[in-house]
């Protein structure tokens, strides 16, 4: 039984008959062309998705530009003193942040509240002086005016008291004349009746009134002798009295320039106390110079200690001001076709790995190399052309660097986004 079963089924096996063979060999033409249809369309499909892929690839980056050639940058506040001194305090260490209007650094003010005290004093001399000499322009003033008036008149009186004396010395002097006349005939009958009185021959009483006459025609000339001096006086002071008042009247026509040189000492004490003000406020600038203060907020690093002797324009501390840091990228020049300012950044930092949200500020009007201080020259033979980077300054969104961890001078990788 066993063996039939075998048998039966080693004839009922396809391979053991020819038919069997052929009905075994006969799907081979079908199954090839359709596993060849198969890999086309997995061929193809690869295609799709490659191309797919490609494009969303430059899609994407064709969407942004990127560069490692970026570095945080701030503006540096240099610190300095302002005038000479001693440095008597300083407030701040090392890395220390500071509000903006914080002291920081403080220099002996002794010698600058003297100066202000003394500036003080010429202000006060100078107003004092200017308020003197403008009371005495108006008191000059009338005074020339009454001291012309008086001399014009005294002047007219001198001269009318000389022409009345010279005719009073005239009038004494045809007095003089008249009494000597007279006294020459009392004298000569003095004589004649005193040769007729030893003769007997006139009367003594008669010689006696002669003598008499003699003795009031010789006073008559002595009167009018004191009469022609005391003309002659009144002459000479009236004289005199011309003379002072010609005087008088040439000061007071002098008057006037006393007026103006007055005027004008009263303008340059007007002009001597706005100088003296502008000394007064110097001081007090000066004084306040002594406390010196932060212009911004931020980081400090100090040069100074105390005990220097600073001098104007030495340099004493930095602040930095890390809540003002911005982006310096330097983009090659092929990468600047499709950027414009506005357009958003990403800030990636080197020093904590940390994304940073920003937008593009501005663009520079030259290229890097032409900063430098000694720019590169091209218009030469052996040129050769080499891409050029631009700086392109990114300014961050607001609160970004709240932490302040982005510090002036740290790289970074900055991407922009031209679409």
């Amino acid at each position: 039984m066993p063996d039939q079963e075998t048998s039966k089924g080693v004839e009922n096996s396809p391979s053991s008959t020819p038919n069997a063979a052929a009905e075994s060999s006969s799907p081979a033409p079908v199954d090839y062309p359709r596993r060849r249809s198969h890999k086309r369309m997995i061929i193809v499909a690869l295609a799709v998705v490659v191309l797919v892929g490609g494009i969303f690839l430059w899609y994407y980056f064709s969407g942004f530009e990127s560069t490692d050639d970026a570095q945080v940058d701030v503006h540096l506040y240099p610190v300095s003193a302002r005038i000479t001194g001693y440095v008597q305090a300083v407030h701040v260490g090392d890395n220390q942040w500071v509000e903006e209007g914080a002291t920081l650094v403080e220099i002996d003010p002794k010698d600058y509240q003297v100066a202000v005290a003394k500036a003080q004093a010429d202000l006060e001399a100078a107003e004092a002086s200017a308020r003197a000499l403008n009371i005495d322009v108006p008191v000059s003033s009338v005074d020339t005016a009454s001291q012309l008036k008086f001399t014009s008149s005294d002047i007219e009186n001198a001269k009318a008291a000389i022409i009345a004396g010279e005719k009073q010395v005239a009038a004494a002097q045809a007095r003089i004349q008249e009494a000597e006349a007279q006294n020459v005939k009392a004298q000569d009958d003095v004589r004649r009746y005193h040769l007729l009185l030893i003769k007997d021959e006139v009367p003594k009483q008669t010689y006696d009134y002669a003598v008499a006459a003699a003795q009031t025609d010789s006073a008559a000339v002595t009167a009018a002798k004191a009469d022609e001096a005391a003309a002659e006086q009144n002459v000479a002071e009236a004289r005199s009295r011309l003379i002072e008042a010609i005087a008088q009247n040439e000061s007071a026509q002098a008057g006037p320039q006393r007026v103006a040189s007055t005027r004008a000492r009263a303008l340059s004490a007007t002009a001597d106390i706005g100088q003296k003000r502008a000394e007064l406020a110097q001081a007090d600038l000066n004084l306040g110079y002594t406390r010196i203060v932060a212009p911004v907020s931020g980081e400090v690093t100090k040069n100074v200690v105390v005990g220097w002797n600073v001098d104007p324009g030495e340099q004493l501390l930095t602040v930095v001001p890390l809540d003002q840091v911005w982006i310096t990228a330097n983009f090659k020049e092929t990468q600047l076709r499709h950027m414009r300012p506005g357009q958003k950044a990403k800030i990636t930092c080197d020093s904590n790995g940390r994304t940073y949200q920003g937008h593009v500020d501005s663009i520079a009007g030259a290229t890097g190399p032409l900063f430098s201080l000694l720019p590169p020259e091209n218009a030469t033979g052996n040129y050769v052309k080499i891409v050029q980077r631009v700086p392109v300054k990114i300014v961050l969104e607001p609160g970004e660097n709240r932490d302040r961890q982005l510090r002036p001078g740290m790289n970074v990788e900055a991407k922009v986004y031209v679409r």
